[in-house]
């Protein structure tokens, strides 16, 4: 797909390599959607009347509804002379075929179909001969193309084909194609050049240099809207989602990052909450699903902190952004921010713990929902918010997160709100150290009815990933001992070879208390399946503690270069992540599904990257930390940050997990472990020795 063009270009390479003459038949084919996805899969009593086609000697363009309302068409090409074609499905593949033993193929032709209403598509045969040792290439690029208004006709029915002539004419010889392919290549390695390791881990190096980076991209581009196990219709945006997405991202792009952040903030309404999804193309929120998500406004503080680490762009706390799209009700985004925090602050529950509203992060733990009936929601039928269901994942979120902003606030010379804010933050540490401790581990919630979710006093879900991992990640319970406790109790309860579960005992019926969470089957999704997105807040919870070792043998679980060997199990790509894995209690233990858009490519970047290699962005500059397994004996890692280049060589010759023993910066010995900023455009070699 070149740079600038909204095309896909396939080259086929065919080499005779007998001693004889060959004769091949070459067939291409695409089928052309009728531009609404919805629309499409439902609405037949229009659309098998709607399909219009116009042929040229080697093109075929797609222009049904381009008569009426619509200023695109698609175009389906080849650079080489078109022996036959057909526009029309029935005809390609036929009244009891398919694509898999086409019609056509079968009879060695096509028969010049001219799709009116049905099925449109686009199909090229090109006859092939080769003689001994020849080699022919042959292009086939499916095109995409908009004509003002103004410009859509040439003759009454007949489309304006420039922009598609003209495109056709940049990819017209295997020069053309070859160059643009350079170009896309060079466009890539300067987009995951930012973060580069060598490590001599070949299977680490690989994630690290190339797939956690390039998923972190898709996921940004993509939210959950569209896949493999998506539609692309109705669910958009998500805001906790796209929040999270941008912190794996922000290093690649970060003026696409800026332009996330605001995006997502005028979602927001006026006392902080937000609409829990929104519309990429109209940039509003989903009324259907509505707000009430009380994790979600902590998630727009993690997304600007982390924008603001890597960047230093102070003036986006000054962007004037509205609430819920509405320009008369504007403000700075910082003020977004303030309210996000407040939000918590004013949604506190008995206990003191943040309430739970809808859900947290666990869209399935529908602790105010009560849906009883098939159809109902999960989230938004019942009551959906109440004033006694708690959430201790939230707390943890608050306590990290809210820290941050407090930071913020220290730098705007806010020192009045620094200091209420953190009292706040305090006194919810205490109620997650307290009401939010169950002896060993951190509960999960306080349902509707004020009784503990994830606790020994449950018989099923006595322990949840997501608390140990978020609370221990804020630091809470580390001078206590509880923090260690909890990830022991992970270690103990959750973990399994192939990750760590969500929670365990998994439940084995309906419970109309905590919804969705019971409804799939032991071991499935939330119900105690080894969720990838959490699997990293383990990992990152390990090397708060300074636990190397432990932290890497959690990220290699789930790491597609470390379970290639299992792919018969696992059974999704061995290079992206996937949202789960079945846990120990499905019968498909270890397979995979919901590969590619997950928030686990941003969380196993940010994982990998910043609290095991350690190279951490902060407001003054990088900090190095590394926590790293004791048999990493060293590597280096190429950072771009803020216009400079810093190649950063750790030495782990001590054979340790944690701890810096010295730093030097171009040769001089550093005090601390916060890198200097350097001028943009200078490269800095840092030298770090652990012990």
């Amino acid at each position: 797909m070149p740079k600038g063009d909204a095309c896909e270009l396939d080259r086929l390479t065919l080499t005779n390599r007998s001693d004889r003459p060959r004769e091949l038949d070459v067939f291409s084919y695409v089928e052309f959607c009728l531009w609404d996805a919805v629309d499409d899969s439902t609405n037949f009593q229009r659309n098998f009347s709607t399909g219009e086609v116009e042929v040229e000697p080697c093109a075929i363009y797609h222009k049904t509804e381009y008569r009426e309302r619509r200023d695109h068409y698609a175009v389906f090409w080849s650079n080489t002379p078109v022996t036959s074609f057909d526009t029309a499905r029935d005809a390609f593949c036929g009244v009891y075929g398919g694509p898999a033993d086409p019609q056509a193929v079968r009879a060695g032709h096509c028969s010049g179909s001219i799709a009116h209403g049905w099925a449109p598509v686009g199909a090229l045969h090109i006859h092939v001969n080769l003689d001994p040792g020849e080699e022919k290439k042959i292009l086939f690029g499916l095109g995409y193309i908009e004509n003002p208004q103004e410009e859509k006709f040439t003759a009454p029915g007949v489309i304006n084909k420039t922009r598609a002539h003209a495109m056709m004419a940049r990819y017209a010889d295997d020069a053309q194609v070859d160059a643009a392919r350079a170009a896309l290549a060079d466009h890539w390695e300067s987009l995951l050049s930012s973060y580069r390791l060598q490590s001599g881990e070949e299977k680490l190096d690989r994630m690290v240099n190339l797939w956690h980076q390039y998923q972190c991209m898709v996921t940004f581009n993509m939210s959950r809207s569209a896949s493999y196990y998506e539609s692309g219709t109705g669910r958009g945006m998500g805001f906790r989602d796209s929040c999270q997405d941008l912190l794996g991202f922000v290093h690649i792009i970060p003026a696409r990052a800026r332009e996330r952040i605001l995006d997502i903030a005028a979602t927001q309404f006026e006392d902080g909450s937000a609409y829990h999804q929104y519309q990429p193309l109209t940039k509003k929120g989903n009324r259907d699903v509505g707000t009430g998500f009380n994790d979600d406004p902590l998630w727009l503080i993690a997304a600007t902190a982390a924008y603001l680490r890597e960047t230093g762009d102070w003036s986006i706390l000054e962007e004037q952004v509205p609430f819920e799209n509405d320009e008369r009700k504007a403000q700075p985004l910082m003020e977004h921010l303030r309210r996000s925090f407040r939000f918590t602050c004013t949604h506190l529950g008995p206990h003191g713990l943040p309430l739970i509203g809808r859900a947290d992060w666990n869209d399935c733990l529908n602790l105010n929902c009560f849906s009883e009936h098939p159809g109902e929601s999960f989230q938004i039928t019942g009551p959906s918010e109440g004033p006694v269901a708690e959430s201790v994942f939230i707390a943890g979120m608050f306590v990290k997160y809210g820290r941050e902003y407090a930071e913020l606030c220290d730098r705007l010379q806010l020192a009045d709100e620094a200091a209420a804010a953190r009292r706040s933050i305090d006194a919810v540490e205490q109620a997650a150290l307290t009401a939010g401790w169950d002896g060993a581990w951190f509960r999960r919630a306080y349902d509707a009815f004020g009784n503990p979710v994830g606790s020994r006093e449950c018989t099923e879900g006595q322990i949840f990933i997501e608390p140990q991992g978020m609370c221990v990640m804020a630091g809470i319970g580390r001078e206590t001992g509880q923090a260690a406790q909890a990830l022991r109790s992970v270690e103990e309860r959750l973990d399994t070879p192939y990750g760590v579960v969500l929670h365990q005992p998994a439940y084995t019926s309906y419970q109309l208390n905590l919804g969705e969470i019971s409804s799939y089957p032991p071991g499935y999704k939330e119900n105690a399946g080894i969720f990838c997105h959490n699997n990293p807040w383990i990992s990152c919870a390990e090397t708060v503690l300074g636990h190397g070792d432990r932290a890497f043998e959690v990220y290699r679980k789930t790491c597609p270069a470390y379970i290639e060997d299992i792919s018969e199990i696992h059974r999704t790509e061995p290079y992206v992540y996937s949202q789960m894995v079945a846990g120990r209690d499905a019968p498909a233990f270890g397979e995979a599904k919901n590969s590619w858009l997950t928030g686990t490519a941003a969380w196993t970047f940010v994982n990998v990257s910043q609290y095991i290699l350690g190279i951490q962005p902060t407001l003054d500059g990088l900090r190095v930390d590394p926590c790293i397994p004791h048999t990493l004996t060293g590597y280096t890692v190429t950072r771009r940050y803020r216009g400079a280049v810093y190649h950063i060589a750790v030495d782990n010759t001590a054979a340790v997990q944690h701890g810096v023993q010295s730093i030097t910066v171009d040769g001089k010995a550093l005090a601390g472990n916060v890198l200097p900023l350097a001028a943009a455009g200078t490269t800095v070699q840092v030298r770090v020795t652990m012990g």
